[in-house]
């Protein structure tokens, strides 16, 4: 059997959310009621090329279908200060979200890193230089142990600088608003610091 795959309590359970019948759905995907009704009974299971229609269907994305994961987000007005941050740990990519979201890369799905405040050894360091911010961060950058990033964070806006082992854990920011800067150690995770 195959593992996270779509249930038939999924589909069910998204074909009711949007006060549709299975007649009405199985029209939608161009397959039989019959059909809609063994998926949901758990007596057959969707062929993988029907997964895209039914999810377009049902409204939602191929991966909160298989997941049986809707997401419903709350932010609606996008508060850029409830920002979540993915990092895949096998690519290094960054990506960001300010409501929920399923975000997958390089063949697997992501949470949004736990944050913590940021301690002694990962203190970022503010200094006004014209009419911007130096921030530096007292860290060693080798090949096995570095900052990845740091980014400022205020409620309408993310700046993020990616940062590479060998370089500086430095960067520059227009500090503008009130907010958090973050920083994202390979070996600790995620930072923030109130400024």
């Amino acid at each position: 059997m195959i593992d996270n795959y779509v249930t038939g309590s999924t589909i069910k359970q998204l074909r009711e959310q949007k006060h549709m019948t299975q007649n009405e759905l199985a029209a939608l995907i161009d397959v039989s009621p019959k059909t809609i009704s063994k998926w949901e009974t758990a007596k057959g299971f969707p062929d993988i090329s029907l997964l895209e229609p039914l999810a377009s269907a049902l409204s939602v994305s191929v991966i909160e279908l298989m997941s049986g994961n809707a997401v419903d987000n709350k932010n609606i007005s996008a508060n850029m200060l409830r920002v979540k941050f993915y990092i895949c740990p096998i690519c290094g990519n960054i990506i960001t979200a300010v409501g929920e979201s399923i975000i997958s890369c390089c063949g697997i799905n992501l949470l949004p890193s736990e944050t913590e405040e940021t301690d002694d050894a990962h203190r970022i360091i503010i200094e006004n230089v014209e009419d911007e911010h130096f921030l530096t961060v007292n860290h060693e950058m080798t090949k096995k142990h570095y900052i990845s990033f740091l980014a400022h964070v205020t409620s309408d806006k993310i700046q993020l600088i990616k940062l590479y082992p060998e370089g500086n854990a430095e960067c520059r920011f227009n500090l503008r608003g009130k907010g958090y800067l973050y920083l994202y150690c390979n070996h600790h995770g995620l930072m923030k610091q109130k400024i």
